[in-house]
């Protein structure tokens, strides 16, 4: 009977602590998300270089370019980094990196010379992939699935120069239907992020004397143009970032580099499913932002600039500053668990929230 009621006893306590585990995984699960982002989290790197080239592959895995031809990459979260200069470019800007995993990444130069690199030794060494003229200024990188990505970079002759790879990076081909563009019309590297392919569309975001979105529906083949609402007319006026929300809308921002606390004009919402911006109110972030990412798990949208940083949990209608902080761009892990930033002085963070 004391064997038959020890038994029992125990369980009926394995009952219980099952039963407790299960409801607190439950609840973590499916708790409310924060209210909002809290801070931003910088980690050291060993570099002072201005990183507008960032691409997060997980939380573990951050891969990073910018001025002075640096390359950084950490794989433990940015506790400890490998970097170097490519190709011994010491005085080049690398704005554009697309990082597949802890060993395979492509940089991209802004200015001069004009080229794409690739490493598959976890930047050890880098291949030269592609080398354009002169009259080539290289703004963006995305890339729609692992093997086929895009480079863009400002018209030459009229016509916006789109570059397209099949085979992750290995090989790059010019489109054969390029976007025309207007006199005046160009492409910001400020954060590399102006240019988006999701499925077989690409959109391509633009500013300058004019500021539009040109959009292909299959691949490059035809292109739409969708005139912009943001702030335009001068050289450092319009769209600079863009990214998806899960509803299938198109959020730009931007506004005017050289006014980095005005407000005016630096965001719009482009609707998908009817091919128009919206014509809600809505009250944009508190400066000009070089940078956009939406966060899915909280269905956040994080911006940032050199004026500090800001978030929407309405899809991009309204918006509240959390960090003075000043970054360039932001990006989302492929595995999606981490929002992460960099910027001037060699500086990287994580969103902490």
């Amino acid at each position: 009977m004391q064997n038959f009621n020890f038994k029992n006893r125990l369980s009926f306590t394995l009952a219980i602590v099952y039963s407790l585990f299960f409801s607190a995984c439950q609840n973590k699960s499916g708790q409310e998300p924060p209210e909002k982002p809290l801070a931003w989290e910088v980690v050291n790197t060993p570099t002072e270089s201005s990183l507008r080239g960032l691409s997060v592959v997980t939380s573990d895995i951050i891969w990073a370019s910018g001025s002075q031809g640096i390359w950084l990459r950490s794989v433990d979260g940015g506790s400890s980094w490998s970097s170097g200069v490519i190709d011994g470019l010491d005085s080049v800007d690398f704005r554009s990196i697309h990082a597949f995993n802890a060993e395979e990444a492509i940089v991209v130069t802004a200015g001069q010379p004009a080229r794409i690199y690739r490493t598959s030794d976890g930047g050890e060494s880098w291949e030269l992939k592609l080398e354009e003229s002169k009259k080539a200024f290289f703004d963006g990188i995305n890339f729609a699935d692992e093997k086929r990505g895009y480079v863009f970079g400002d018209p030459v002759d009229g016509f916006w120069m789109i570059y397209q790879t099949l085979d992750a990076g290995l090989t790059w081909s010019l489109l054969d239907s390029l976007p025309q563009a207007k006199e005046g019309e160009a492409g910001f590297a400020a954060s590399a992020s102006s240019l988006l392919a999701q499925e077989d569309n690409i959109w391509l975001g633009s500013g300058g004397s004019y500021s539009n979105i040109h959009h292909s529906p299959d691949r490059g083949k035809t292109w739409m143009v969708h005139p912009s609402p943001l702030i335009q007319g001068e050289s450092s006026q319009g769209i600079f970032s863009m990214t998806y929300t899960k509803k299938g809308e198109l959020v730009a921002v931007g506004g005017d580099y050289l006014e980095p606390d005005s407000e005016k004009g630096n965001i719009g919402l482009f609707l998908t499913p009817t091919m128009n911006w919206s014509e809600e109110n809505t009250t944009g972030p508190s400066g000009y932002r070089s940078g956009v990412q939406y966060f899915p798990r909280f269905s956040w949208l994080i911006a940032v600039g050199t004026s500090g940083s800001d978030f929407s949990k309405d899809g991009g209608k309204t918006w509240e500053r959390f960090s003075d902080m000043p970054f360039h761009a932001v990006s989302l892990s492929t595995s999606t668990g981490s929002i992460w930033a960099s910027g001037p002085d060699g500086k990287i963070a994580k969103l902490l929230y």
